[in-house]
Order: C-alpha cells, then structure tokens, then sequence
C-alpha cells in the first residue's frame, strides 16, 4: 500500500500483486473512504477489507468503472457505475475478459459480477464529501479527483503494453491524454500501474503513435508482435501486446 498524504484528503494505492497486476485506489477524507474499482481475487479482497478496518477507513462508495468482476468486495457498501460501464461488465468486453480470467485461475478469482445500486452520469459527482468528475468513454468512465488534481482511468503504465484495439482507439487514447496534458494533472492513476505523472503520460502517447507506425508496414499479427518486442524489450504485459496483436489484425 503506498499513501499520498496531500493534508484534508489522502490517496491510498493498494497494488494486489495479483495475476493481472490490478491496483485499487481508496480515496479517503475524515476517515470516510470512495473506493475506485474493486479487487478480483478473493485473497485480496480479504486483504483490503482487514487494510481498511485497520486504518479506521469507512467505505461509503465504491466506483466501478472498468472492473466488474469481485462482488464479494465490501458487501452492503453501495457500488456506482455509469450504464455503458455495468453493460460493459456484465454483456461486453469486459465480461468476456472476466469468463477468460475465471477460466484461467481458477478458483482464487472472484468472478461474480457486482450489482450497481447507484447509476451515474458524466458530470460532478460527491460521495464521502469527495467530489470526483464523471467522464464516459467508450467502454466505461474516467474519474477526476479535483481535490488533489488527480485523474483516474483504465489503462497507462510507461513502460507497460497496453490493450489498444486498432488504430481508431489508439487515437482516442492519444486524445485523451493529451487532455491530461493540457489539464496538468498532479497523478495519473490506472488500474494496472502504480501512480504516474505527466512526463509518463508524454511517453505513452509516443508509445501509442509508434503502434500505429510499426502496423502500418507489418502484413499480419505475428510480424507486428515481433516488431513492437523488438522496439520495446524491456517492456512488461505481453499478453496485453497479444490482445493489441488481434485487434489490429484479427
């Protein structure tokens, strides 16, 4: 767990350690906490739960945006979604990530589906006397944290592949974080990614341009996969440049 003291409000990153390398993030004023995503795994949800029981955290919110899957998760605390996310995790991509991870291991995964109490637009939002900034994407939602200018989405990671369906979505993310830049926003939390800054952000769009360069003069997904390991040796997540691989030529 690694906390972000910034004085009436704090960020705590709790990194699972799990299979997919999932974070959570509790984003805590006067002992009452929201919590963004859930875990996965019944180990961590266990974990987190004994965590915040500790520090005196109470749970009045959790946000799922793009991680359906651990319903077991703080049972009783009410779970927000916006309608394309709960689509998402119940009928769409998202579920169907979550039948491949149950499928793969096993019975440590949590993969009941959480039931959203409270449904949400994009726009302000204040839970726990935080507010937060709903953003809808095409899967799910972003999340703003004005109180310590901080900015929540899917996926990041500086020196991580990514999931990136084809080049369409390579340019919206590239949109998207340029409005990051543009905002100058303090952290960049994701959901598999420690917190980042905005000099990781300026690496991932360079990253996301090289994609759509090197699939431009590749002929099928296996020369496209050994070209981006070749520019990128040392990055990690090969199973996510696996997922990029099909989408840009399956």
């Amino acid at each position: 767990m690694a906390l972000y003291d910034f004085g009436a409000m704090k960020l705590y990153a709790y990194k699972t350690n799990d299979p997919i390398d999932n974070e959570v993030f509790l984003v805590a004023k006067d002992g009452r906490a929201v919590v963004i995503e859930s875990p996965c795994f019944f180990e961590n949800n266990s974990e987190l739960t004994r965590y915040m029981e500790r520090e005196g955290l109470a749970a009045e919110g959790i946000l799922l945006a793009y991680h359906m899957a651990g319903a077991g998760f703080l049972p009783g605390v009410r779970r927000y979604a916006t309608k394309n996310a709960d689509e998402y995790g119940h009928h769409g991509g998202g579920r169907a990530l979550i039948d491949q991870f149950a499928g793969s291991f096993g019975a440590g995964f949590d993969s009941s589906i959480h039931t959203v109490t409270d449904f949400i637009e994009p726009g302000p939002l204040t839970i726990a006397g935080i507010d937060f900034v709903i953003t809808g994407t095409d899967e799910a939602f972003d999340i703003a944290i004005p109180g310590i200018n901080a900015v929540y989405t899917h996926m990041l990671g500086h020196d991580c592949h990514s999931i990136v369906a084809g080049a369409a979505h390579a340019d919206a993310m590239i949109a998207q974080l340029e409005g990051y830049l543009a905002q100058g926003c303090t952290l960049i939390l994701s959901s598999h990614y420690t917190p980042e800054d905005l000099k990781d952000v300026r690496v991932k769009i360079d990253y996301l341009r090289d994609l759509k360069e090197i699939a431009s003069r590749c002929c099928d997904g296996a020369q496209f996969r050994q070209a981006v390991a070749q520019r990128y040796p040392d990055y990690t997540g090969g199973n996510y440049l696996d997922m990029t691989a099909g989408f840009f030529f399956g």
